[in-house]
């Protein structure tokens, strides 16, 4: 099943929760809309799904305008952040209200839950719970299957490995998905394109790849977890920046511009931008590393364990061009 969103707004009195939005998601693409708290994610999926009735615009689902037809008719799936299970129906009963002829043991094989229909719910945990809802989501055979944070209640590690068995799940049913999540290394393991809000408007949609190599604006920089971003002043190809000058290709002016750990190279030999070393943490493969340099905001570095500097060590400073992204102006927060 397709989807199209077209000029959606929804307001609530004189606020806008969402502002004038268009979306398309393809048959078979699975799209996770990315966002903080109030970016108007969640709101987006409500439209879709019919719980929410857009103030303007249009929801369209393989070519036919829905906006105005109930929930139960628009053959989608939606499974909620909480679960919604029934305490009082055991793990068949939770699937088969989804769909009273449902293949239960089928849908529980599917997820990998074979056996356990007769247990209470109250004895599963987390994780298997998620897969109960969604085995109750898939029930109807829905074209189009929206999550409402799927994961979020589940703990780091339980969540890393449930999304990857999504993701397996979707490419073998080939169901369309639009997910909604605020963390976005969920977004980008399971989509195939991710969307970022922000205000109630789209900041940006692309593959995950594109998203986290060419952010849209500072806002979408700063959200992925990028902390080196700053203003910086251009002349002949030189940026000068908090940490030091580099070459970037850019046109003379002000630009905002984002510079990836990676590319902050740290050595103890003396250098025109120095910095105290004031964290470093032990992330497993590479050390992160916060510098402070006189006048400038922290500069945040990736090190190898082999080399990383210590706490209160004097570094010196230099910032690798290839690692330095110049943000699009007047891109929409």
């Amino acid at each position: 099943m397709s989807l199209s969103v077209a000029g959606v707004c929804v307001r609530f009195g004189a606020f806008n929760a969402l502002f004038d939005v268009d979306l398309d998601v393809a048959e078979h693409e699975v799209v996770a809309v990315l966002g903080p708290s109030g970016s108007g994610k969640s709101t987006l999926l409500r439209v879709v799904a019919g719980l929410q009735e857009p103030s303007a615009g249009r929801v369209v689902l393989d070519g036919v305008d829905v906006t105005r037809v109930p929930p139960h008719r628009r053959g989608v799936g939606l499974m909620f952040q909480d679960h919604a299970l029934f305490p009082n129906r055991d793990v068949a009963g939770n699937v088969r209200f989804g769909n009273p002829r449902a293949d239960v043991a089928g849908l529980l094989e599917l997820v990998g839950l074979p056996d356990v229909g007769p247990r209470a719910v109250a004895t599963l945990s987390g994780g298997e719970q998620q897969r109960v809802a969604l085995a109750r989501a898939l029930a109807p055979s829905p074209k189009l299957l929206m999550l409402d944070e799927p994961l979020g209640q589940l703990d780091r590690e339980l969540r890393e490995r449930l999304v990857v068995d999504l993701r397996r799940l979707f490419v073998r049913l080939g169901t369309t998905v639009l997910a909604v999540t605020h963390d976005q290394r969920e977004a980008f393991a399971l989509a195939d394109r991710v969307v970022v809000m922000a205000g109630g408007q789209i900041a940006q949609a692309g593959t995950p790849r594109e998203v986290w190599e060419h952010p849209a604006s500072e806002f979408v920089a700063r959200f992925l977890g990028f902390t080196n971003v700053a203003q910086a002043t251009v002349t002949s190809g030189i940026a000068t920046t908090p940490w030091g000058p580099a070459p970037v290709p850019a046109p003379d002016g002000t630009h905002a511009i984002l510079v990836r750990p990676a590319g902050v190279l740290l050595s103890t030999a003396p250098g025109d931008v120095t910095g105290v070393v004031d964290v470093a943490t032990f992330a497993g493969e590479r050390v992160e590393v916060l510098v402070n340099i006189d006048g400038a905001p922290p500069l945040e570095a990736h090190c190898s364990p082999a080399n990383a500097p210590t706490v209160g060590e004097m570094v010196a400073v230099r910032l690798d061009p290839a690692q330095i992204v110049v943000l699009p102006r007047n891109s929409s927060e």
